[in-house]
């Protein structure tokens, strides 16, 4: 693929205007090609993802906790692998070569499973399909980076990508409502073959759909080469010149030259010398032995931009911390909302409701709040703030860790009110044996709802950011970040509930969270969360204080 193309501005007003609204429609037609594409991509890996426990124990005969060891590891390798893709992207081939790579391979992965399943063929063979998909599913980090990439930077164009952000996002989970319910219907009511072979065929769509758009793409970043490298450049060049001061005046460190304002790294744009982590600036600093030596080693003389991507990495990494309890707490719909849901009255008329059905409402909720986000309060915010966005990146994401805070106090909330009830009229045996509370499990929507707005605000808002804030050759890698947060959350709540358990159990008591909540204090532990949340954010305000936004060099 060519380099980044940016549009030249003619002279005469018309042409430019046309050319204007060519390009426009080019990148609206490019950018909902890859929105209707992600969407086919999530719903068949949310429609395989969302069963897969049952096609272990029911077709290849797994006990419960291999099954679940193995729906485990899978998604453990599903969470790791968008690091290798965008790598890939970032260094060597591009977004666009990477992006047709791995859907290809995810189409072959889903093939063997659906041959798998339609030749009761053995399970190894199955498991290639599904590490296949493992792999070839990692691109969310590639696609939203390519998509954002469509745009430019003029004020109109920032809009229109943060827009982008809200309708990715948006995709992705009108796709693991379809998948993670209409398919799973397919699969149970007509056979897994059939359910296994409509992902596949939706995979094979995916590939088609993103190779005839290639024509509406008219942005490619081309690979800068291994950040890993020239990060460790930066480093090993600091180290060495550990002695030597660096100067105050930004303008004697090394950077290379041109009126371009492309740097050595390519396709990637110089950053402006920014005063933190002075120590790096030495890197830049050229000596008289640099000098004698022409070109100069890397890992001896850096130039601006490649210390100032270090830093940029540096000054992302405290936000992406901060994400973590985010997501400890946004788990939670998961696991501890459905133990409470799953001691409520389920009934609806003649219905039983399963406590995991109510995250359809979290997910309902962020499609109500997309729209309403980018149509009502981003242009309310803009009047108010006059940012093109309505919000500053760092803005939006806290006002979802505020919103998760509310959420916690929510369930806080419902489940004191829930003991109460149990205290007063005791419990019922339902028609399938079990004991439950005389209290309609439809009182956790408001918890589930609440949590759908956090998403909107923050999750999108990680998506904005580190893009945005990334050095343009590591964009795919850092876009990443969102994802390593909310895998690195996952682990941190498992590690929570262990050491509250452990802390709450000592002398022969229940503790917080037993197997019967019944008899525990579920209630603590949402306030311990909201307690989490609320000094979490706390701790983000300091760090968006202290954060310097990545700048251009002019």
């Amino acid at each position: 693929m060519e380099a980044v193309q940016v549009e030249s501005k003619g002279s005469h007003g018309g042409d430019a205007d046309r050319r204007t609204s060519r390009n426009d429609r080019r990148s609206s037609w490019g950018c909902t090609l890859l929105i209707v594409n992600t969407c086919l991509q999530c719903v068949s890996y949310f429609g395989l993802s969302t069963n897969l426990l049952n096609y272990f124990t029911v077709e290849l005969h797994a006990g419960s906790k291999s099954a679940a060891n193995s729906v485990t590891n899978w998604v453990g390798t599903s969470s790791i692998t968008p690091f290798a893709a965008a790598f890939l992207a970032d260094s060597f081939i591009g977004r666009y070569w990477t992006i047709t790579l791995f859907l290809v391979i995810s189409a072959a992965g889903y093939g063997v499973v659906t041959a798998s399943a339609s030749a009761a063929l053995q399970s190894a063979v199955f498991y290639a399909g599904l590490y296949l998909v493992a792999l070839g599913g990692a691109l969310q980090p590639v696609i939203v980076s390519f998509g954002a990439d469509q745009f430019g930077d003029d004020e109109s164009e920032r809009g229109q990508q943060s827009s982008f952000f809200n309708w990715f996002y948006f995709s992705v989970n009108v796709g693991s409502l379809v998948g993670g319910t209409v398919l799973v219907w397919v699969q149970t009511a007509h056979g897994w073959l059939l359910g296994y072979g409509i992902q596949a065929l939706l995979s094979v769509l995916a590939v088609a759909l993103f190779i005839v758009g290639t024509g509406a793409y008219r942005r490619h970043q081309p690979p800068g080469g291994s950040p890993v490298t020239r990060i460790a450049q930066v480093v090993v060049a600091a180290v060495r010149k550990c002695d030597v001061e660096a100067p105050d005046d930004a303008a004697l460190l090394h950077e290379c030259e041109g009126d371009d304002g492309v740097s050595a790294i390519q396709g990637s744009r110089r950053l402006a010398h920014t005063g933190q982590f002075r120590f790096l600036d030495k890197a830049a600093v050229e000596t008289a032995g640099d000098k004698g030596v022409r070109p100069a080693s890397p890992w001896r003389l850096c130039t601006v931009t490649q210390v100032e991507e270090l830093k940029c990495v540096l000054r992302l990494l405290p936000v992406w911390a901060c994400g973590i309890i985010f997501s400890v707490a946004y788990t939670q719909m998961s696991t501890t909302f459905i133990l409470q849901g799953d001691t409520m009255d389920p009934r609806l008329g003649s219905f039983r409701v399963p406590a995991a059905v109510l995250s359809v409402f979290d997910t309902l909720s962020v499609m109500i709040w997309v729209p309403l986000y980018d149509r009502a309060v981003v242009p309310l915010a803009r009047r108010l703030t006059g940012h093109s966005g309505g919000f500053t990146q760092l803005a939006r994401m806290g006002v979802g860790f505020v919103v998760l805070t509310i959420a916690m106090l929510l369930a806080g909330a419902l489940e004191v009110a829930r003991r109460r009830v149990l205290v007063l009229h005791g419990t019922y045996i339902g028609a399938d044996g079990a004991e439950y509370v005389p209290m309609s499990i439809f009182w956790q929507v408001p918890q589930y709802v609440v949590v759908g707005a956090a998403e909107v605000f923050t999750f999108i808002g990680q998506m904005e950011f580190f893009y945005g804030q990334a050095p343009d050759a590591m964009r795919s890698v850092c876009s990443g970040l969102a994802s390593a947060a909310f895998a690195v959350g996952n682990y941190a709540s498992s590690a929570l509930v262990v050491v509250v358990v452990r802390a709450t159990t000592r002398g022969g008591s229940p503790g917080w969270i037993p197997d019967d909540i019944n008899d525990g204090r579920l209630d603590y532990f949402f306030w311990l969360l909201a307690m989490l949340c609320f000094g979490n954010f706390g701790a983000y305000l300091v760090v968006a204080r202290w954060y310097n936004y990545k700048k251009i060099a002019d």
